[in-house]
């Protein structure tokens, strides 16, 4: 899950190409197909024709293929699709607009499916964004305005043990100080207590609070553990996590 632009059919290509082999039967609906893949069936919406979504996946359920990919899951047709392909044995790859894993399992809900249709479906829920890189050529330390800080609700001794660096800006990078793009992820997986929330229908929060307890690295985590390596800044971090908060 993630907005327009956060590496969404990057990361479902990136599987694809990873269980791509001639055994496995791989079936994609797509709007539209960014990359032609060999081997792999392919097909793109076209509403006009009657080629959507949820028509298409119904046409694959009758082909009975191995993988199938969903573009985007963006109505009550093509959720309910969707979860009733993985229930019946498929692996099925999908992207949803959803601010955080946890509200990507609730989102399925308020499409249409029901609650225990989505826990039975997922396996793996993952979030992600894109962060720009710092650039590499002009890496300097520095500290970030206590506004920053405070906004990031770091604790002190985190501050402490954080090195702050950023691009100071050069010829590489056009003086912007960032070269590049690196993403952020945030993996849910379905653990049994997860699942259970799912099912009863839990709102997004105990998701989470869940999740973190089992391990969840938010994309906020994640941002800062960027941070501390000196990929990327916290001014960075704070701009692509504000929006979700």
């Amino acid at each position: 899950s993630g907005p327009t632009g956060s590496g969404k059919s990057t990361t479902l290509y990136a599987a694809l190409l990873e269980l791509k082999n001639a055994t496995l039967n791989i079936t994609t609906v797509e709007d539209p197909v960014e990359y032609q893949i060999e081997r792999i069936n392919q097909v793109q919406v076209n509403d006009k024709k009657g080629v959507t979504f949820a028509n298409t996946l119904r046409s694959f359920l009758r082909q009975d293929p191995d993988v199938i990919m969903v573009g985007e899951i963006r109505d009550r047709d093509t959720a309910d699709m969707a979860v009733r392909a993985a229930m019946t044995g498929h692996m099925v790859f999908s992207t949803i607009h959803a601010n955080d894993a946890p509200s990507t399992a609730v989102r399925l809900t308020t499409l249409g499916a029901e609650p225990f249709q989505s826990a039975s479906a997922l396996t793996l829920v993952v979030a992600q964004r894109l962060l720009r890189r710092n650039c590499q050529e002009c890496l300097e330390p520095y500290t970030p305005s206590p506004e920053i800080l405070s906004a990031m609700r770091l604790a002190p001794e985190r501050i402490q043990a954080m090195k702050f660096q950023r691009g100071k800006g050069c010829a590489v990078c056009r003086d912007r100080g960032y070269l590049g793009r690196v993403a952020i992820v945030e993996p849910l997986r379905m653990t049994p207590r997860v699942r259970n929330l799912v099912s009863e229908g839990r709102p997004a929060d105990e998701i989470r609070k869940v999740g973190i307890e089992e391990g969840l690295l938010t994309l906020r985590e994640a941002g800062l553990r960027k941070v501390a390596i000196g990929t990327t800044t916290v001014e960075e971090v704070l701009r692509v996590c504000l929006a979700d908060d």
